[in-house]
């Protein structure tokens, strides 16, 4: 389990993260989201020990990851699959995390099989090991400990749909064994396949929290016209609460059946009308962070 509390980290006047309050369970998937810049990869940091907070704390397994006496044999990280040694070969790597914990040598070929790194890949050096590559050798070195907790940012960078696919089935097993994963991605669509759990961040603060499946529901149903204006005027005429977005739809808790009557009744022609299901993690998440977002933040 991972318990992080009125987390705070303050770079002079800066605020990167500000009273982040969350917790990564035992056996779920959570998924850690935000735009760039939203305190993901300094929250992560402070988590495995990299970054000091400036208030607040991290537990993991109950304990602070400085207070772990063999941290990677509870903990597996992937913050940067670029940061490895690039001139080392991936079974070097591997052997000095192998040793650094006290494990069998078994362990390494065991990792390097579990990865579908071949003994050919295994004898190269990072400096020519692809992206995807480079991300299947982070996450070795993340799961040779056999950890109970693992904190992963951005795993399926550089991977292809494959790769992808092997990824996420491997977390998906991880984390039904009763293993607890924090996932951070820009990758929507994957995290809205395995997360159990979701996590948003926009300026450092938390905007939503909950399972998926709350989350998706609360979204509401999405629905547009030619003009979101006057559509909202006629939802809002018609008894129902509406919030317009920047990109024009326009946003209700209201059943979707509902809404269409009511658009009706006004003769206002709809060209778009979804439950939340259909609107999907995306359209919450842009929706949750317009605020934050570099594109289109102006609109």
């Amino acid at each position: 389990m991972i318990t992080i509390e009125s987390l705070t980290k303050r770079y002079g006047r800066f605020t990167a993260v500000d009273d982040v309050t969350f917790t990564a369970s035992p056996g779920r998937v959570t998924g850690f989201l935000g735009p760039n810049g939203a305190g993901k990869s300094t929250t992560m940091r402070v988590m495995v020990g990299l970054t000091t907070p400036t208030s607040g704390e991290v537990r993991v397994s109950g304990r602070h990851y400085s207070d772990l006496p063999n941290p990677g044999l509870e903990v597996g990280v992937l913050l940067d699959a670029s940061a490895q040694h690039a001139g080392r070969t991936g079974r070097e790597i591997l052997t000095i995390a192998q040793r650094t914990m006290g494990l069998p040598r078994r362990r390494v070929d065991e990792m390097l099989d579990r990865v579908s790194l071949s003994e050919n890949e295994a004898g190269r050096r990072v400096r020519n090991y692809s992206l995807g590559m480079r991300q299947r050798l982070g996450i070795a070195t993340a799961l040779i400990g056999e950890p109970e907790v693992l904190i992963l940012d951005e795993p399926a960078n550089g991977l292809d749909p494959a790769g992808i696919r092997w990824m996420r089935d491997l977390l998906r097993s991880y984390a039904d064994q009763g293993g607890t994963v924090l996932l951070s991605s820009h990758l929507l669509h994957e995290i809205e396949v395995i997360a159990d759990d979701l996590v948003l961040i926009g300026n450092g603060r938390i905007v939503a929290q909950g399972t998926k499946a709350e989350l998706l529901h609360a979204a509401g149903t999405v629905v547009r016209s030619a003009s979101g204006k006057l559509l909202a005027q006629a939802l809002e005429a018609g008894g129902i609460s509406v919030t317009l977005s920047p990109d024009g739809s326009v946003r209700t808790t209201a059943d979707p059946a509902r809404v269409g009557q009511v658009a009706l009744g006004a003769g206002i022609a709809l060209t778009e009308l979804k439950s939340a299901d259909g609107a999907g993690l995306e359209e919450m998440f842009l929706e949750l962070t317009a605020e934050t977002q570099r594109e289109g933040a102006a609109a």
